[in-house]
């Protein structure tokens, strides 16, 4: 019996009009009634994913920054792993001298140096406030993860991705949509996240379902009893999730709860 679904947000339960479909609202509503905690397990940063849980009524902790702070919605946090700030702080300098831009997020804030195009397009597609400062002003501390993005270029990401990695192996390094490479503590991993709320709550990995739809979904997946991939998945997420359900467009979310769960 599935007693936690942990579900990534965007691409998952979440598409591109920013808006739940009301097959996704009564779903979680009905699993939330027959006593199934529902969580959301995202990227985002705490105070974005918050919104989004007081929308679908969940009153569970949030997982935010790949699985790097879980927060109860009272404010109280269970888990968190920061980046070391030197290491944050040669990424920042590198973001600089490769002019990439970077979110740098530090105890949930939302930091930039430049109030350009790209982080007018992120923030006003998630209802996110952010500061323009120069980061050399910073005390560099308590940053959550950093984000570099080119909506542009989906294959410069993968080059910075590949870099990176290669050069800061002990960081860990995703790509969580094609335009986005995020930067954060090993330990702020979806599947670390979910195991501590496994072990927090006394479950059995196969009384937990997880499912999502990009490659920073993987490790989440890698912890589910059931590893559900959304029929928009990557074909990276594919390969580790024993079940494919449909797209986002065709509330994949929803036929893989009414296949696994009694709702």
């Amino acid at each position: 019996m599935i007693k936690l679904v942990a579900t990534d947000i965007d691409g998952t339960i979440l598409g591109e009009s920013f808006q739940f479909s009301p097959a996704v609202i009564e779903c979680i509503k009905k699993l939330s009634g027959k006593g199934v905690k529902v969580v959301l397990v995202t990227g985002r940063m705490h105070l974005a994913a918050l919104k989004l849980a007081q929308k679908l009524d969940l009153t569970t902790p949030i997982v935010s920054y790949q699985g790097g702070l879980i927060k109860e919605q009272n404010g109280k946090t269970l888990y968190e792993k920061t980046l070391n700030p030197e290491r944050a702080k040669e990424v920042i300098k590198w973001a600089k001298d490769n002019d990439v831009h970077i979110n740098l997020y530090m105890d949930d804030v939302l930091y930039v140096e430049n109030d350009n195009i790209a982080i007018k397009r992120y923030t006003g597609e998630r209802f996110i406030p952010y500061k323009v400062c120069g980061f050399d002003s910073l005390e560099i501390k308590n940053v959550n993860k950093i984000l570099a993005i080119d909506f542009d270029d989906a294959q410069r990401v993968t080059s910075w991705v590949n870099y990176l990695k290669e050069l800061m192996p002990e960081l860990y390094i995703v790509k969580s949509t094609p335009y986005f490479c995020e930067i954060s503590n090993s330990e702020a991993k979806k599947s670390c996240a979910v195991e501590f709320l496994q072990n927090y709550w006394g479950l059995k990995k196969d009384e937990i379902l997880c499912i999502g739809d990009q490659n920073n979904d993987i490790e989440l997946l890698k912890v589910g009893g059931i590893a559900v991939a959304m029929g928009n998945a990557t074909d990276e997420l594919k390969s580790v999730a024993n079940y494919v359900t449909d797209t986002i467009d065709n509330d994949g979310f929803v036929k893989a709860i009414e296949k696994f769960c009694s709702v």
